[in-house]
């Protein structure tokens, strides 16, 4: 195997370098696995798997110290080391087919991880029992005006986290109406306002007898944020008041202009589908004497108008439904066995972890072949040698 010439291509090539990004994946990874007490699944991946620096927040200051490369650092290390040693150490030649493949599996096994990161999409779906839904929902939160005005149809306007964070005026498109955005947290807690609480800022519906607070963002899987904003709906040069929202207050609350009734609204941000999803039986069975989850599983019957397609799944543990590039999983239940909650995964590279291990291991098993077919020649040619000498 021939050693590059060059002391920095000789290192990027280096046995040394692969082992070192290799350990550094594995205290990577059990780093967030104990963080996710604290942190949550999600929150971990992305403070030491995804990140490319992971930090140490000092208690009792602000400041974040850097102590540790991130996943996606160590991972873009890892593939430029297989790349480079595969191309100047390893000879092309069908002896060394086996270490290609290998090397090419694991390439493709790291970059899996980063095709996952910069484009994987996770949402959920909630649907009761009877109850047909053609939307998923994120984690992040959107403002939803809603022209309710016709009883047959529903003309929604959402407006992003992101937009609402800016705190400035927003248009809503195809109507007279402007929000002028005074306040947004990304989490709060609502409670009904006491005598002696400060008012809340809103002048105008459920949200004047309210009061609230930002807290820290929800990092708990099983949490999620509770977003809050006041918001000013302007329009024909009037203002309606400034009204509190968030996904917290179950009543609506709508204001009318020019004949038109706009609800406005909190709520997770959503993704409409071009299918449908009925819930026709959520199954939930437990172990014997206990409350731990045994099975639960969801029959579903889907509904593409487009194409015509209509069949019923059924949706269990490790057992997901996969159509049109989503990933549909049981993740969980409640209402007391009529409400089913799936976890929707849009991951353009899911395959390619699959695809690795194949090769990883054909590459082994090719490798390991002919190194034994090598070994049985000479085992041979040996034995041969031998009998001509004794003759």
């Amino acid at each position: 195997m021939p050693v590059p010439k060059n002391p920095i291509l000789r290192a990027i090539t280096s046995l040394q370098l692969t082992i070192i990004c290799l350990a550094a994946l594995m205290v990577l990874v059990t780093a967030a696995t104990l963080a996710q007490v604290d942190m949550g699944t999600m929150g971990a991946v992305n403070a030491f798997m995804r990140s490319f620096v992971v930090f140490w927040d000092v208690p009792g200051t602000q400041w974040m110290i850097p102590v540790f490369p991130g996943g996606a650092l160590v991972g873009m290390v890892l593939v430029v080391n297989l790349v480079a040693a595969q191309g100047a150490r390893m000879e092309l030649s069908w002896s060394k087919a086996g270490l290609w493949i290998v090397h090419l599996g694991l390439i493709l096994f790291v970059a899996g991880e980063f095709v996952s990161s910069a484009f994987q999409v996770e949402s959920q779906m909630a649907i009761e029992n009877g109850q047909t839904v053609n939307f998923v929902e994120g984690r992040d939160a959107e403002l939803a005006v809603i022209d309710v005005t016709d009883p047959q149809w529903d003309q929604v306007y959402a407006i992003r986290s992101g937009t609402l964070r800016g705190q400035g005026t927003v248009a809503i498109p195809g109507t007279p109406v402007t929000l002028k955005v005074h306040q947004f947290a990304q989490n709060a807690r609502l409670r009904n306002r006491m005598p002696n609480d400060p008012p809340s800022g809103a002048t105008a519906g459920v949200g004047t007898s309210v009061a609230w607070s930002e807290v820290p963002p929800a990092t708990a899987d099983s949490d999620q944020d509770q977003s809050a904003a006041l918001v000013e709906p302007i329009a024909g040069g009037r203002s309606y008041g400034t009204w509190l929202v968030s996904q917290a207050l179950g009543a609506s609350q709508s204001f009318t202009h020019e004949g038109k009734t706009y609800q406005l609204g909190m709520r997770h941000r959503r993704q409409y589908l071009p299918y449908s999803v009925t819930l026709k039986k959520f199954s939930h069975d437990s172990y014997a004497g206990t409350d731990i989850p045994k099975n639960f599983s969801s029959l579903v019957h889907l509904d593409n108008p487009t194409t015509g397609e209509r069949r019923d799944v059924l949706i269990y543990m490790n057992q997901p439904l996969r159509y049109d590039g989503k990933a549909f999983y049981q993740a969980s239940f409640g209402k007391g066995d009529t409400l089913s909650i799936l976890q929707v995964v849009e991951n353009p590279g899911w395959l390619l972890p699959y695809v690795s291990c194949v090769l990883v291991t054909v590459g082994l098993l090719i490798h390991f072949g002919i190194s034994m077919r090598r070994s049985a020649r000479k085992r041979e040619a040996a034995r041969l040698a031998q009998a001509a000498q004794g003759a």
